[in-house]
Parts: C-alpha cells; structure tokens; sequence
C-alpha cells in the first residue's frame, strides 16, 4: 500500500495524489460505508492498487473535518466575502468562524471586489471583531501578494457566499489554473455556482488550497452545529468579557451583571456579531441531547 492524500472527491470517486506525483483514481472500500464514514478532500490515506487506478484502504487521523466545506486536515480557512454584488450578510461569516473555531482552525477574512466598492462595510467591522482581514480584487490585484503570503506553506480552503470571486482570486494567485468564472445576478444579488465539486490546487512546492462551492444563507442549515456551552469562545471579541459576568453560567442572553451584553451597550461589541450570536445560540438550544452525546 501506498500514502497518499486525496485532492478531489466526485461521483463517489477519490482521486488521490502519491507520493510520485500521480494523480489515482480511487474507489472507497464498502466497509467505510458500513462504518458511517466518509473520506473528505484532505484525508490523508492508504491506498491500493495499480498505477493510475486504485482502492482507499485506509483513512489516516485527522487533525480536523469539516462538513461544509467538505474537507480535512485544513491549516487555514478563508473566508471570502464582499460589500459589493453580492453583499455578504455578517451571519453567513459568523457561523463559518464559529464552526471553524471549534475545530481550532485560523480563519482569514478576505473581502474580495474592492474595485467595486465605494464604502467598507465588513473589513473594519471583523477587524475591530478581531479577525485577521485582507482586502482583495482580483481585477487591480490588490492583496493578492498579501494573501499569498498568508497561504504560504498551509493547506487552506477558501469558502464564502456564491459569487464573490473565489475562483477569480485563486486564477490571479496562479494563471495556469484557468478556473471558470461565473457572473452575479443583479436581480438576486448572488452568483452562479462556477465551483461544483472540492478540489485541491497546488500553488508551489508546500502550499495548498482547496477551492469549495459557493452557498446561501440557505445552506448553513446543513454546516456543523456548534454546543451552546462552546459558542461564546468561538467570538474572540467577546473574549475580554467571558467569565466576567456576575454569574458563573451567564449565556449573555438577558442575564442581570452580564459583561458581555455592557460590553455591547459600551460599543465594544458590534451589534451585528451579538446578533450573531442569539442566532446561533438558538439553534444551538435546539440540539437534541441525544445528538450532544454522539
């Protein structure tokens, strides 16, 4: 058997890179399937087979795994957003970087189309959140250097809302990819999805990025849950005021003496991520015990 890890999943198939440079085509063996578990874009795997087609024995450990974007093992998440068509809504962003949180994985804001922006919206609000933020545009190449730099040496994937220019920015970050780029519709305000499947791109000898399908504020309902118990660490803003409030198990809801809300009423906290906050603590009051314990 060889290791190897897998670079694109599609049509129930695994293509996976060896160690020599070819690219497998793999099937999973069945017991994965009796087994509940799923190989993701990222795993690292034992496979065999022969030159150009092969079986997945094997899934190594993972380091982390997510559900959507379907990927492992990630050193960094990117976040891709906008304030132009289509405008990105705070809570899209929010529920990403609590999920990403969770799993303790870096997230890097990028607001993509600054060449079609006349006023910043979400750069200095996540900056004053306490995120790290580039600003791109994939036209003038502003960032781009900047988030080459970022993505050095990592497995990063980029994620974010359909049409704010994921694949355009990984086309000026490598030319040779070619990736196809759709347009925005005015009427709706959202992009068509150019990106159908997970894949990993190499960009130079040990940096990596996974380009994942775009999705609506429809499709969070299908991203990981996160326990409402963890929530309040997964907003690094609210950090300074957790477990300072009178009582111990404040939620940050309506409680009397919660830091965390009079951080709010003092400007310290920007309304939209409280407002992201209840959001998410709602459906996460909702998980079923049974589904906690799993």
């Amino acid at each position: 058997m060889e290791q190897g890890r897998i670079v694109k999943a599609l049509s129930g198939f695994y293509y996976v890179a060896a160690p020599d440079g070819r690219i497998v085509e793999c099937k999973a063996r069945g017991r994965f399937r009796k087994e509940g578990v799923t190989p993701l874009v990222g795993d690292e795997v034992l496979f065999s087979g022969q030159r150009e087609r092969g079986t997945v024995e094997q899934l190594l450990p993972r380091r982390n795994g997510f559900l959507r974007p379907a990927v492992a093992n990630l050193d960094l998440l990117v976040v891709f957003a906008s304030d132009s068509i289509p405008v990105t809504e705070p809570f899209l962003i929010d529920r990403i970087c609590a999920i990403a949180g969770g799993q303790n994985v870096p997230v890097l804001l990028c607001v993509n189309k600054t060449d079609l922006t006349a006023e910043e919206r979400l750069a200095p609000l996540y900056e004053k959140a306490g995120l790290d933020v580039i600003r791109t545009s994939a036209v003038t190449g502003q960032g781009i250097e900047e988030l080459r730099l970022a993505l050095a040496g990592k497995l990063s994937a980029f994620t974010g809302n359909s049409g704010v220019g994921k694949s355009s920015v990984l086309n000026r970050l490598d030319a040779r990819l070619c990736l196809p780029v759709g347009e925005v519709s005015e009427k709706l305000g959202r992009g068509r999805h150019t990106t159908r499947h997970v894949e990993i791109y190499r960009l130079s000898e040990d940096t990596y990025i996974a380009d994942t399908p775009g999705f609506s504020a429809f499709d969070t309902d299908r991203m990981e849950r996160i326990l409402k118990e963890d929530l309040q660490y997964a907003f690094p803003d609210f950090a300074p005021y957790v477990g300072k409030c009178r009582f111990r198990d404040c939620a940050h809801l309506a409680e009397p003496g919660c830091a965390v809300r009079e951080a709010l009423e003092q400007g310290k906290i920007q309304p939209t991520r409280y407002e992201s906050y209840l959001r998410l603590y709602e459906k996460a009051d909702q998980i079923p015990d049974w589904e906690k314990k799993e």
